[in-house]
């Protein structure tokens, strides 16, 4: 920890310009400057922006009559745009003032900030710097972002602006922080540092406050346990905790390698022993976290064809809210992309000017141009994964305007877009995701086969098929009473464009299986997909073994709501499209389905979800290579400078741990749910088992006060299949009265968890990190 009062006095203790002190580009932020507030063709404002002192924050000027100023936090901003990179300016303004624009982009629903600078400098200038300050919070390890959080929040309650504390700021900061406690024992904290009996905390007192505040009795005990070399831990204390509690294969070179990597005491250092000190530091960096850093860069096979891997897909991708009335934007493919989505769907309808339009047919959703959409793609689409973008087309145009649609296509995405087979001759089977990198591939409808493509005098006399699936939903009762299907026009240019991902019917397994070839792939509404998957998963994951399947939420969410994707990734469907923009629990498996691999949106499925011998079926387990028992061993200890709501005054907590076993032993028995709560007054942990009936066992009741309360408290389930489990942490504020409040929440794969002593990060419900919230846990996972 930092001395708590810097050169200039201020109590932010040097913690406000991590890493950036006398960097020109800060203080250029620090200074700011007036900027063109672009909002449409007629609403343009000056405004005076600048970077707060905390370096988290930026002020902005506003006009408002009882709001003489705002001010936004660097850690709601997702990214910064050089140029004319949304829609706004590309609407509102003229190409000339290209290289003085650039745009903040919001995380969540939050409008784009759209600018122009009063030079090219200027713009640069700003983009680089805020970009430079993010960067440098984003490389805050979680005991840095704890004690910048804790200093910005002790300089909000620095009333008077002095860098001194008085007891009445010192209570008020104990509530802004979320720790409601009583005037005594504030005035006992109080007395005990205030050793200069001033009246006032400042300097090292600051710091003896923040110590006794932030003291973490568990990390004591572990360390003590371990530290059996004089009171201190030897290189080889060290090698034994992590063999012993961790569960690590590791060397003693590698146990010096973490001293010398994290140890702060030089004299520790050479004497190769690590502090407590820098035993916590271990503990909050990436190898003391729950989720194994071997699994964050691309580590599995990406050779194998393409339908044997998972897929991160979005329905509706070019909506922002609801599909009644919502605004559809490229900003929603953009952010799509950005979380390495590589599965986006395009609503296509003819629009004015000859110029095909994107959205969500026969509703009030607002239209978004298709070339603007395929510029958006072009421009993210590999920003943040190498691998194959698929362009989902539920084609309501006219043959005109598909021919439109073909040559944007083709114009914008140029050599991206796969238009022939790889090979020289008709494949069998997929190519894989490392042989498409870079590559868009097109899903639609195709008036012929596949070998046209090698033989280009074989045509076909024909220019309808049938349009069914998701394009036709509305219409699939009387489809189903009358056998009759609605016939669209295709145009040969786009037609030719579909190559390994072909649209068609599916009637049953038996028929696909004889009669449709790998690439020739067919949708399915949730409820159909559901019932395949709960009575026919054995065929199902069959199926899949040698084509791609698309699941679509039904019509009827039209608040853009999401179903569960677990029982149809256990059926092995690859394409399991959800409303990306719809934040809940569905989409937090989705993203932990997606963590590991480089969150490159491609997880090779289990092997037994590709070899053609398996008979796995995650509705009925019979003995089988998918059949490894786990025993889940989970201690939450505490939860770390957990972040106030906005509800709740008091410290009042309540912190869910959900394991989705997927599958376990039965249809029914697929969800464990365990439950800590804990407050001030009476915290208690209680542990529930949602099965086909509901369990509820209260285990312990364990008091705790304090900054980061403390449980203890043991659990235990068995998972059948671990390749396929997803495990969840919910932490929430506990409101007796009323629905519970989210405070955070982190979801991973099971296979990618550590054992031992962990940290949790926890993300936001829109899956943001939040810097200054964690838990501690104790993990152990062993053999059945």
């Amino acid at each position: 920890m930092e001395e708590a009062e810097n050169s200039d006095g201020s109590i932010t203790a040097g913690i406000r310009h991590p890493g950036l002190e006398g960097d020109p580009d800060l203080q250029f932020l620090l200074k700011g400057g007036d900027l063109l507030k672009v909002k449409s063709k007629s609403w343009r404002k000056t405004r005076l922006f600048r970077l707060n002192e905390d370096c988290k924050t930026v002020w902005q000027q506003t006009s408002k009559t009882f709001k003489s100023d705002s001010s936004f936090s660097l850690e709601d901003i997702d990214s910064v745009r050089y140029g004319r990179q949304t829609e706004g300016l590309q609407k509102y303004t003229d190409s000339s003032v290209e290289d003085r624009c650039f745009s903040i982009i919001f995380k969540g629903r939050r409008k784009n900030l759209d600018l122009i600078a009063s030079s090219k400098e200027e713009a640069k200038r700003w983009v680089s710097g805020l970009e430079k300050v993010m960067t440098g919070m984003h490389s805050l390890n979680r005991q840095q972002n704890s004690e910048h959080w804790f200093y910005n929040c002790m300089r909000k309650a620095d009333k008077n602006a002095d860098n001194k504390m008085s007891l009445k700021e010192l209570k008020h900061f104990l509530r802004q922080i979320n720790i409601e406690v009583d005037d005594s024992y504030a005035e006992m904290l109080f007395k005990k540092c205030d050793t200069s009996n001033s009246g006032t905390l400042e300097g090292s007192e600051i710091k003896h406050f923040y110590d006794l505040l932030t003291y973490r009795e568990e990390i004591d005990v572990i360390y003590g346990k371990y530290a059996s070399t004089n009171g201190q831990m030897s290189s080889g204390d060290l090698l034994y905790f992590l063999q012993n509690e961790q569960r690590e294969s590791v060397s003693l070179e590698y146990a010096k390698k973490l001293i010398e990597k994290y140890e702060v005491d030089e004299t520790a250092k050479q004497n190769k022993y690590m502090s407590k000190d820098g035993f916590l530091i271990y503990l909050n960096h990436e190898e003391g976290s729950i989720f194994n850093p071997a699994h964050k860069p691309i580590y599995q096979d990406m050779h194998q064809p393409l339908n044997h891997y998972f897929i991160s897909s979005s329905h509706n991708t070019y909506l922002m809210e609801d599909q009644l009335k919502g605004p559809s934007s490229t900003e929603a493919y953009i952010k799509a992309l950005m979380k390495s989505c590589r599965c986006v769907e395009l609503d296509c309808w003819d629009g004015a000017n000859g110029e095909p339009v994107i959205y969500h047919g026969h509703t009030l959703t607002s239209k978004v141009l298709f070339k603007d959409v395929i510029k958006a793609i072009k421009e993210y689409a590999f920003k943040t994964s190498q691998y194959p973008v698929i362009l989902s087309l539920e084609n309501h145009c006219s043959t005109e305007q598909q021919k439109i649609m073909a040559h944007h296509l083709t114009s914008i995405l140029g050599s991206a877009l796969l238009t022939q087979p790889l090979g020289h001759q008709m494949p069998n089977t997929f190519p894989g995701p490392e042989e498409l990198k870079g590559r868009f591939l097109i899903k639609g409808k195709r008036l012929n086969k596949l070998d046209a493509a090698f033989n280009n005098n074989a045509t076909e006399d024909v220019d309808s098929v049938s349009e069914e699936d998701e394009a036709a939903e509305l219409k699939e009762n009387n489809w189903q009473k009358s056998r009759f299907y609605l016939l669209i026009k295709l145009a040969k240019e786009l037609s030719d464009l579909v190559i390994y991902c072909k649209s068609v019917h599916f009637s049953n397994f038996e028929h696909s299986r004889d009669n449709q070839a790998f690439y020739e792939m067919a949708s399915f509404k949730e409820s159909k997909a559901m019932n395949l998957a709960e009575n026919s998963a054995t065929a199902f994951i069959h199926h899949n073994m040698d084509k791609l399947s698309r699941i679509y939420p039904a019509g009827s969410r039209t608040d853009s709501s999401n179903y569960n994707p677990v029982p149809l990734w256990n059926a092995g469907c690859q394409i399991v499209a959800l409303n990306f923009q719809t934040p809940g629990k569905e989409m937090d498996l989705n993203q932990a389905r997606f963590l590991p691999n480089g969150k490159c949106g491609y997880i090779l499925k289990p092997e037994f979800q590709r070899d053609p011998a398996s008979q796995f079926d995650p509705a009925n387990l019979r003995v089988g290579p998918w059949l490894k028992r786990k025993t889940l061993h989970v201690m939450p200890s505490s939860c770390l400078r957990s972040m106030k709501t906005s509800r709740s005054p008091s410290w009042t907590l309540r912190s869910r741990w959900r394991s989705t076993v997927c599958p376990t032993t039965s249809p029914a028995n697929r969800h464990t749910t365990l439950t800590t709560m804990a407050s001030v007054n009476s915290p208690f942990t209680l542990m529930h088992l949602a099965n086909a009936f509901f369990q509820s066992v209260v285990t312990e009741v364990c008091f705790v006060t304090g900054f980061n309360p403390q449980w203890n408290t043991k659990f235990q389930f068995t998972i059948h299949v671990p390749e396929l489990a997803l495990v969840r942490f919910v932490v929430e504020d506990y409101d007796a009265a009323s629905h519970n409040d989210l405070i955070g929440l982190y979801t991973l794969p099971f296979t990618s968890m550590q054992n031992g002593y962990r940290h949790v990060p926890l993300l936001t419900k829109r899956g943001n990190l939040i810097p200054s919230a964690g838990l501690f846990v104790h993990i152990m996972a062993l053999d059945a």
